[in-house]
């Protein structure tokens, strides 16, 4: 598969899945790459982010790259420049490669039909792809099962404003694996009811492997359609609280994209928790991130030797 641009995961074969996890792993046991010249990249956050925006730049500092520094609130955008002049732009002086967060879904369709030299990562669009978020789930997933196929996982909150709610059904049902939705039934996506079945939460506690949990994304939620909770009325209905918690099975896991609302939908001290790899998937972020870079480079031949 040419990784010159990462921007979604629907094109993904579990082969290419597998491939990411083995090479992130091989970076968590110290593998290093030496790059044929300096290579440059700039993050390109034009909505906030800590865990992303942060576990990129660790992950290009690590890999050797020079990080060219950009804030959405005082570059040219401001003045009106479209996202496709602004990513010319950096075409032209020579940066390999851009990760990319925008507001918009697919912004970056017209940026790859636009044919630039530089290379496209996506950092999240809209509620539409979060790859890097995925692979480092599917990693995490993989590390405690050693398999996908015939996983029970069920995607639980606010599924119709999720990115990462897309990417990983997508993803999860490619290689064999059982999805469930929960939460509110106003917030399950229409275009999501292929990937998985919609069950209350507390159907679900007991049979899944996985429990993936979101976030409520109030700043995608029309004000008009919005549903309005109080953070512990949601918990009850909706959340992972310790009753349900307790009803999971042994070897089941607990997992979030974070950012977290401790008390909304899980309980604060189960984030901590034994059953909870919520701040493993945060470690492996930055090692899938890696890995996602190298492919990049080994597709721009920016590799010393290739990549082994």
């Amino acid at each position: 598969m040419n990784m010159h641009d990462l921007t979604t995961v629907e094109s993904f074969s579990e082969e290419d899945v597998l491939h990411k996890i083995r090479l992130a792993e091989e970076f968590k046991n110290g593998k290093t790459i030496e790059l044929t010249r300096l290579v440059y990249a700039m993050n390109l956050f034009f909505e906030n982010s800590t865990r992303t925006h942060t576990s990129f730049e660790m992950a290009e500092s690590r890999l050797g790259m020079r990080l060219l520094e950009f804030e959405a609130k005082t570059s040219s955008v401001t003045k009106g420049e479209s996202l496709l002049d602004t990513v010319k732009t950096i075409d032209a002086i020579q940066t390999d490669i851009a990760v990319i967060r925008h507001p918009q879904n697919d912004y970056y369709k017209q940026l790859l039909e636009a044919d630039l030299n530089i290379s496209i990562v996506n950092g999240g669009d809209g509620s539409g792809q979060h790859p890097s978020q995925s692979l480092l789930d599917m990693m995490t997933i993989y590390q405690e099962f050693n398999h996908f196929d015939g996983l029970k996982i069920a995607i639980a909150g606010d599924i119709a404003h999720s990115r990462v709610a897309r990417s990983n059904a997508m993803l999860l049902n490619k290689l064999g694996a059982e999805v469930y939705f929960a939460g509110p039934e106003a917030w399950m996506a229409e275009d999501l009811k292929a990937y998985g079945t919609f069950l209350p939460i507390d159907e679900l506690v007991e049979k899944v492997d996985v429990m993936m949990l979101l976030r409520i994304q109030n700043e995608r939620i029309s004000q008009d359609t919005a549903i309005k909770f109080e953070p512990h009325e949601y918990l009850q209905e909706y959340g992972l609280t310790f009753e349900r918690a307790d009803r999971m099975q042994p070897t089941a896991i607990i997992m979030h994209p974070a950012p977290v609302n401790r008390g909304t939908e899980i309980e604060s001290s189960l984030v901590d928790g034994e059953k909870s790899r919520i701040f493993k998937q945060m470690t492996n972020g930055m090692y899938m991130r890696m890995a996602i870079l190298t492919d990049v480079l080994e597709a721009k031949g920016l590799i010393k030797g290739g990549l082994h």
